[in-house]
């Protein structure tokens, strides 16, 4: 598989939660690496996590997330808020 990011990431192993539905919905997570314009995060499941979520890290920083790929149990994100990053139109 050929390498599509343009910022390498460092690896990481910080705790987080996604939050979702207006932070009505939260599920923990650990981001396994990291840059400033996204990361990769290991979940219990990623069933039921949708395309578009809040990352709250547990030192209180957050960023917009947009998924890029999904497995059962990881998710590669991009962060929306990041300089550089795409941004839905809707």
């Amino acid at each position: 598989m050929s390498e599509k990011r343009t910022v390498k990431r460092i690896r990481a192993l910080k705790g987080a939660r996604v939050a979702y539905k207006n932070g009505g919905a939260t599920r923990n997570c650990t981001v396994r690496d990291l840059s400033d314009q996204g990361a990769k995060l290991r979940l219990e499941s990623t069933m039921d996590i949708p395309d578009r979520f809040d990352l709250v890290f547990d030192d209180g920083n957050r960023h917009s997330c947009v998924v890029k790929w999904r497995d059962l149990v990881h998710i590669g994100v991009q962060f929306a808020d990041a300089e550089g990053a795409v941004r839905n139109k809707d």
